[in-house]
């Protein structure tokens, strides 16, 4: 997906969750909406470069959205959200190998007890629900973790999935990586512990796991590469 023109800053603060404050380069600061729910932990430090983007939308009260921060260990997007969109592309693509007999591709659509897929694939050789989780926390030797908070929403999701592949509809469970400096992913056990172990039993049951970098800029945002998944850290 491409970025329009997109407005640089700095990152003075986030707080309340879903604002941030950004000094320009002339000296004014503006409040963005953070489009994060999580702990977003080594994306939020002060003095950081950022960029947003503007919506010309008059209902809405704060026009700019904070999209990309670059981090000690990389280039990074915080806009989750934007996952769904960077997969959707990749799969309508075809670059996800395995995935040729589901051509057609549906968001947002009910299962489980009141979810909604992110995507689902359908085609001749059936469906597959696709769950996709944006993954930006990195730690030391570009050890990638999710979730980087403590997420129920996250255990229902794998209990879900787990569910339409033991009722016999395949179901994958997508790491899209919006993080540089991560070449690995894993379940944040020291963070969720429950996560973790719904993951293990999830894939233990067949649920399957992929985990892929996205290339991050200012211009925009696309699958890169498979990186190695693992349930605990390698």
């Amino acid at each position: 997906m491409r970025f329009g023109s997109l407005q640089q800053g700095r990152l003075r603060r986030r707080y309340k969750r879903f604002l941030a404050d950004v000094e320009l380069p002339g000296g004014e600061i503006l409040t963005a909406h953070c489009p994060n729910t999580g702990a977003m932990t080594g994306c939020v430090e002060e003095g950081a470069p950022v960029w947003l983007s503007r919506s010309d939308d008059p209902k809405r009260k704060y026009p700019h959205t904070w999209e990309l921060v670059a981090t000690s260990r990389g280039m990074a997007c915080i806009h989750s959200a934007l996952a769904n969109k960077v997969v959707g592309e990749a799969f309508e693509a075809g670059r996800i190998p395995g995935f040729s007999a589901y051509p057609e591709i549906r968001r947002e659509v009910k299962y489980g007890d009141g979810s909604r897929a992110d995507l689902l694939l359908s085609g001749p050789a059936g469906r597959v629900f696709v769950e996709v989780k944006s993954v930006t926390l990195c730690r030391e030797g570009g050890q990638g973790l999710f979730p980087d908070a403590v997420s129920e929403r996250g255990r229902k999701h794998l209990r879900e999935l787990q569910g339409v592949l033991e009722a016999g509809t395949r179901s994958v469970l997508f790491f899209c990586v919006f993080h540089a400096g991560i070449e690995r992913v894993s379940a944040a056990g020291d963070i969720d512990p429950a996560y973790r172990d719904t993951l293990a039993a999830a894939q233990a049951a067949g649920v399957e796991v992929l985990a892929w970098s996205a290339a991050v800029s200012p211009q925009g945002l696309a699958l890169e590469r498979a990186l190695p998944f693992s349930v605990d850290p390698q």
